[in-house]
C-alpha cells in the first residue's frame, strides 16, 4: 500500500518545502539562492560565495543554505549541499533528508528518513510535523494525530512544527516551506 501511496504523492504538486526553524513565515531568498553559483554556500562573514565542500563553512551554514535552496524550488543542489554535512546521519540531517526526499518524489525513502531521525532523537518535532503533513496528504489522518500528539508530548505546543500539522489535519492543506 506504501508504493501506491508513493507513486500517487510524486504527482501531488503541493508537497511542502523545508521550514527548518519555528519561523511560521517563509524563508526569504537569500544571496545564496541569488548570487552564487551552484554547489556554493553565501558566508556572511566575508560576504562571498563559497564552495559548500569548504572547512570555511559550517554545518549550521549549509543548514540555511539548503533551507533557501529548497524553498527556491531547487531540491536536488539542496540535497548535495545536505550530503556534505559533517555530522553524519544526525537527526536534523536525517529530518531534511526525509523533506527533500519527499520533494523530489522519492517518498518512501523520505518516510524511512523520518522514521531513523526520530528514532535518534523521539523529541524531534521538526520531523515529526514533516512526517505528519505526508501522512495527511497519504490521508492517514489518524496516524498524523499521532505524530501531533507526540509533538505536543515533547514540548512542541505552541510551535510552528504543531501549528502546521494540526493546520494540514484541519485543512487538508500543507506547508509549502
Amino acid at each position: 500500500m506504501r508504493m501506491i501511496l508513493a507513486a500517487a504523492l510524486a504527482f501531488t504538486p503541493h508537497l511542502a518545502f523545508a521550514a527548518g526553524s519555528d519561523d511560521s513565515e517563509p524563508p526569504k531568498p537569500t544571496e545564496t539562492t541569488t548570487e552564487c553559483a551552484k554547489g556554493e554556500v553565501w558566508d556572511e562573514k566575508t560576504a562571498t560565495c563559497i564552495k559548500a565542500e569548504s572547512n570555511l563553512i559550517d554545518n549550521d551554514q549549509r543548514f540555511g543554505a539548503v533551507r533557501a535552496l529548497a524553498y527556491a524550488g531547487r531540491p536536488d543542489e539542496a540535497m548535495a549541499i545536505l550530503a556534505l554535512m559533517t555530522e553524519g546521519d544526525s537527526a536534523r540531517v536525517l529530518t531534511y533528508q526525509g523533506f527533500l526526499l519527499r520533494q523530489t518524489g522519492r517518498v518512501e525513502e523520505g518516510i524511512a528518513a523520518y522514521e531513523r531521525a526520530i528514532a535518534l532523537d523521539k523529541g524531534n518535532i521538526l520531523a515529526r510535523s514533516y512526517y505528519g503533513q505526508l501522512l495527511v496528504q497519504m490521508n492517514e489522518t489518524g496516524l498524523a494525530q499521532l505524530q501531533l500528539a507526540a509533538i505536543r508530548m515533547h514540548g512542541g505546543g505552541g510551535t510552528w512544527a504543531e501549528r502546521a500539522l494540526s493546520d494540514a489535519i484541519t485543512t487538508g492543506v500543507t506547508y509549502t516551506y
